[in-house]
């Protein structure tokens, strides 16, 4: 009897210890999984001709997810020549995680196009270019989406942002990021500053929070490793303003 009460326990005492290492095994694996990220494939011809729809396709994904229900995904263009003239275009859903849209680019030149991405909280603009040829067809280009009334210029002539420029930083030393936006030539304040920090040759963008104190709008970074970033400056507020604005910055040993 002793003895069969001695194997119940033991028994009882390996499957408890089992269990526990189960459990560990599964918090581990839980605790060493990724952060999901937001991803745009945005898909554009190295080269177009003039009058000639170009189409325009962004795949994005959350993770292993297909985001189907993203906030925003419109596609913004300008003329590197006159990037005052910039162009919205709003993308159509089609229910699988892709967005597209077509632009008619009228005049020859390099043209730069911005993916505009929001979804599950996260902001996103992938940026490619485009070499477009051929003879002028009108003074201006066109978005040759069928909702044209989406289409206007992006930036608010009435604001502008003065950042306190860093043409080059050191690596492993901390810089400050300074910004103040100005709308009708007054200091914005309550909006939501964010600074996006792309490096050469990082799949991942990094996000800053900025810190505001009477219009300025404040973040610091340090940076890993040495080459090309790029600073991108994206301000909104709760009237619907959303603009950005990008810098260069060299890091060096």
């Amino acid at each position: 009897m002793r003895k069969t009460l001695v194997i119940v326990l033991l028994f009882l005492f390996v499957t408890a210890c089992s269990s526990n290492s189960s459990e560990n095994n599964k918090t581990e694996e839980n605790t060493m999984e990724e952060p999901k990220s937001l991803e745009v494939n945005f898909d554009l011809p190295e080269s177009a001709e003039t009058g000639k729809a170009v189409p325009l396709k962004a795949t994005v994904t959350y993770g292993e997810e297909m985001v189907a229900d993203a906030e925003e995904m419109s596609f913004e263009y300008w003329n590197v020549e006159d990037e005052a003239n910039k162009t919205m275009v709003e993308s159509v859903n089609n229910n699988d995680g892709t967005y597209t849209a077509e632009v008619t680019f009228q005049q020859p030149g390099t043209y730069e196009i911005y993916a505009h991405t929001t979804a599950r909280e996260l902001h996103t603009i992938p940026k490619k270019s485009i070499t477009v040829t051929g003879e002028p067809t009108e003074e201006h280009s066109h978005p040759s989406h069928e909702d044209t009334e989406h289409s206007h210029q992006h930036q608010n002539e009435n604001f502008h942002m003065q950042f306190t420029t860093i043409e080059t930083a050191k690596v492993n030393e901390e810089i400050t990021l300074t910004v103040s936006p100005m709308l009708d030539e007054q200091p914005l304040e309550n909006a939501e500053v964010r600074y996006e920090i792309i490096q050469d040759g990082e799949k991942e963008h990094k996000w800053l929070d900025a810190t505001e104190q009477a219009g300025v709008y404040t973040a610091t970074h340090t940076f890993a490793k040495t080459g090309s970033s790029t600073v991108v400056i994206h301000v909104t507020n709760d009237e619907g303003l959303h603009e950005h604005e990008e810098h260069s910055i060299e890091v060096t040993e």
